[in-house]
């Protein structure tokens, strides 16, 4: 969408004013070319983004540039994560409004949002659901770090929701924060009929490994490229090894976690966005040792194969 085009559709709408001045555009335009990743003129390779909160306020004032960063960055698709009954709504949504970027969404109720849901949710997501850009059930798992959600509650959602999935035979996307052990033991006594999928994993090795064991994909985000030793991204980069080639993707849980690597600060965004996916993808290649172009092959390999995504440009197929 361009700037006039989303000029005229905030008119309709009754709200001009949550449209960037050109300037401030072009302000916007020049920090991100600066923190795009450097290919040295080479194309960069095709992408897909598995996670990103689109629904965020902070993107309410330039999505279409979002997208069309994303374009030349070579994200080839995006998936928009559903965290409860209005966001998975809304995410369907905006699959519609930009019908010329592949966008999918996952429908689902994520643990901070569990004590808000009600007898109507299920159903609704359910809804949701069959539409032809749904790809998941989620995002929703377990989390007992924060426990916005009493734990209880938590539980009870995670496991409607994997009936759901079952019901579907869609993917599901799952949360999990120091709750690992549990979301194992309910995923053993509710054994899934289509991919799992860990979003944004941050857990130990053994409870990386019993995942693995349980025929479970892992996310990669950002976090991997932050710098600050207490938040153990060194010890993220050495379980990279630990997943096989067919169960690993990429993802920027954007506007979250800014990929630190991007040096100097001055020019890493405040919120991140799916054109800097390439940096997670540079900080997973240098982990694994291999080159970014076979990284980038078989993790998009993965996503297409999982949510069904299919892009123009020929990627090699993974069994």
């Amino acid at each position: 969408m361009t700037y006039e085009q989303l000029l005229e559709f905030s008119r309709q709408h009754g709200n001009p004013s949550a449209v960037p001045k050109p300037r401030e555009k072009r302000v916007k335009e020049a920090i991100h070319s600066k923190a795009w990743f450097d290919y040295e003129g080479a194309p960069p390779p095709p992408l897909i983004d598995i996670g990103i909160n689109f629904i965020d306020p902070t993107f309410n004032r330039d999505r279409g540039d979002v997208l069309e960063r994303a374009r030349k960055a070579g994200v080839k698709a995006i998936i928009l994560t559903g965290c409860d009954l209005r966001s998975s709504y809304d995410a369907m949504k905006l699959t519609e409004r930009f019908p010329d970027y592949p966008l999918y969404f996952s429908a689902g109720v994520h643990p901070h949002r569990a004590k808000d849901a009600d007898d109507l949710t299920l159903l609704k997501l359910g809804e949701l659901a069959r539409h032809e850009c749904c790809v998941a059930i989620g995002e929703c798992g377990l989390d007992f770090k924060r426990n916005y959600s009493p734990p209880d509650v938590q539980e009870h959602w995670f496991q409607l929701q994997i009936g759901l999935a079952c019901e579907l035979q869609k993917p599901l996307f799952m949360h999990c924060r120091e709750a690992g052990e549990r979301v194992a033991a309910i995923l053993a006594q509710q054994p899934l009929r289509a991919p799992g999928v860990i979003h944004c994993f941050t857990g130990k090795p053994a409870e990386l490994q019993a995942f693995l064991d349980m025929g479970l994909y892992i996310g990669i985000t950002g976090w991997i490229c932050d710098d600050r030793p207490a938040r153990g991204a060194a010890a993220l980069a050495e379980m990279l090894q630990q997943i096989p080639d067919d169960k690993l993707m990429l993802e920027t849980d954007a506007p979250y976690l800014t990929p630190r690597t991007i040096k100097p600060s001055r020019i890493r965004p405040k919120r991140n966005e799916p054109c800097l996916l390439p940096h997670v993808l540079k900080q997973v290649a240098t982990a694994l040792g291999e080159p970014m172009e076979q990284v980038a092959q078989r993790t998009t390999a993965n996503a297409m194969r999982v949510f069904g995504i299919q892009l123009d440009e020929p990627t090699q197929t993974l069994v």
